[in-house]
């Protein structure tokens, strides 16, 4: 009998990722003794390191258009309470922006996404959700966007992007494009990254939070970019506020050890093409094995999650009483020994049967293990691996034969 895990808080805690890369733990173990407080928004060493990373990238960046924090969290809440408004999300987004809405006391609508991709609205639907809140007596002010998305594991392709953006500018509402997982696209054939800030530069806020993406999840780092005119000049003021008055100052050996994966050495571009590598392979196997049992869910390309749609088994859940995705949370964290999230934390309604899937925990849970797969030419090969893989995939099976 499965042990019964503890109900998962509203908004769950970051999972264990990949082992400490060395370089990253020697910088941060170098800067252990300073005592001395970040400037607010991030010393010169980080922010002229995000300038970099951002024009290797396509975005010319100065200084002064960089803001950092201890994690995305907080700058997204420094956003929504500097711009004021409405807030427009996409379903299903990520699970934190709707709870930061809410702290902010932003009134937050969701957009359904179009069938290609998650992380962007459907650009008609958006416009008409636009029109509804203003006639209603609204402000929509913010459209927060994830390119490369978490929870669908999609990128969204540039046309799409393209028509959601031109109508967002022309609707007066400043873009925030969440761009964590853009480095670890699974395939660089696969879908073109483009971000909303290389079409429309004066109104879109860059976010990217390096914690799971270029650092260890629990070591709380993000980096905002802010348009160089505009409104950009002024939000990010409202911004620097917003964090003086909670001290978001970033500890130095937290700052030290972003500095250095921002500035991206050979180390760092290793790593995170390496942990690309893993999450493509992990995502198709994990995504063969939903397919089997009839699940289903967009092919992952970016970043280690996958949104899975147990709609087409609905008959076969109801008769082990599981009806909404509240349920199905529940039996499937039991079930795989691990939180796994229901799509209404993402936004999506609880009658759809959805839940998020992170890849990691098939990797095993010592770092040992994990580094073992992110070395080997074949993870799939590895015993510890495939068994975890066809474990999961039983899960899914027995449901489906219930």
């Amino acid at each position: 009998m499965q042990a019964s895990l503890p109900a998962l808080p509203a908004v769950t805690a970051p999972e264990r990722g990949l082992p400490v890369l060395p370089e990253l733990a020697d910088r941060l173990a170098a800067a252990a003794a300073d005592s001395a407080s970040q400037p607010l928004g991030g010393g010169p060493e980080l922010r002229a390191a995000a300038c970099g990373y951002w024009s290797r990238r396509g975005l010319p960046t100065e200084p002064d258009q960089v803001l950092a924090a201890p994690g995305a969290p907080l700058l997204l809440l420094a956003l929504l309470a500097a711009a004021g408004g409405d807030v427009l999300l996409t379903r299903p987004c990520a699970a934190w922006y709707l709870p930061l809405a809410r702290l902010a006391r932003r009134p937050a609508f969701h957009v359904p996404v179009p069938a290609e991709c998650g992380g962007v609205p459907d650009p008609f639907a958006l416009l008409e959700t636009v029109r509804r809140i203003r006639d209603e007596g609204g402000r929509p002010r913010l459209l927060i966007l994830s390119t490369a998305d978490d929870p669908t594991g999609t990128v969204a392709p540039p046309e799409i992007l393209h028509e959601v953006c031109e109508a967002a500018v022309a609707e007066r509402m400043t873009v925030i494009s969440d761009e964590t997982w853009r480095d670890t696209r699974h395939h660089s054939g696969g879908t073109v990254f483009l971000g909303p800030a290389e079409m429309w530069p004066e109104h879109v806020v860059v976010l990217t939070d390096l914690a799971g993406a270029l650092t260890p999840t629990a070591w709380p780092a993000a980096v905002a970019r802010f348009p160089a005119a505009g409104r950009g000049e002024v939000l990010r003021a409202r911004v620097t506020s917003a964090l003086a008055a909670v001290r978001a100052e970033l500890a130095p050996p937290i700052a030290a050890a972003a500095a250095y994966a921002l500035a991206e050495p050979g180390p760092v571009r290793a790593r995170t093409a390496a942990a690309a590598r893993l999450y493509g392979t992990l995502g198709a196997a994990a995504r063969e094995r939903l397919a089997t049992a009839g699940v289903l869910s967009r092919p992952p390309q970016t970043g280690p999650y996958l949104y899975a749609d147990l709609g087409e088994l609905r008959t076969a859940l109801a008769a082990r009483s599981i009806t909404d995705s509240v349920e199905l949370e529940a039996h499937l964290s039991a079930a795989l020994g691990r939180p796994v999230p229901g799509g209404h934390r993402f936004g999506d309604a609880p009658d759809d049967l959805r839940v998020r899937l992170s890849t990691p925990p098939l990797l095993g849970a010592t770092d040992a293990e994990r580094q073992r797969a992110l070395d080997a030419p074949d993870p799939l090969a590895l015993p510890g691996v495939r068994a975890a893989l066809t474990d999961f995939g039983s899960v899914f099976s027995e449901l489906a034969d219930s």
